[in-house]
Formats: structure tokens, C-alpha cells, sequence
């Protein structure tokens, strides 16, 4: 699913949800980078999906929270 970019200055294209996971496509890379409960946990999950749905903000979260405790990219 397209990003709503509420700002237009998230690095976020792309995201996709799925049972306790989230995939993620950013602008400039050519990988897509999956998410779950396993890495980086539940919690994380839960706050990326919500962001996601709301167009806003789930770049930053992924800068400040994640960075790079994805499970697998691809």
C-alpha cells in the first residue's frame, strides 16, 4: 500500500501489513524490509502499524526506534 506522506518528507513509499508484521519500502532503496513481533518485538509492531495507517510519522519512529532490528530484507 502507498504511503500517505501526510508531510511529504517521510522516506517511507511503500508498506504492507500483515499478521503481527509490516513490511516497509523506502523512497530510495530497493529493498523491502520486514518487521514482526520476533524483531523488534511487539510493542514496535504495534506503533509502526498504527503510524503507517495514519500517514505520518513512521520514518521517524524507525530512526529513532528500530533502525536496524528488522527481521529480513529482501
Amino acid at each position: 500500500m502507498k504511503y500517505k506522506n501526510k508531510k511529504g518528507n517521510s522516506g517511507v513509499s511503500e508498506y504492507l501489513i500483515g499478521n503481527d508484521s509490516i513490511i516497509v519500502k523506502f523512497r530510495n532503496g530497493k529493498f523491502h524490509y520486514l518487521y514482526n513481533g520476533l524483531k523488534p518485538g511487539k510493542h514496535h509492531i504495534d506503533n509502526m502499524i498504527q503510524l503507517a495507517q495514519e500517514g505520518e510519522g513512521l520514518n521517524r519512529y524507525i530512526k529513532l526506534h528500530v533502525r536496524k532490528k528488522f527481521y529480513s530484507k529482501y
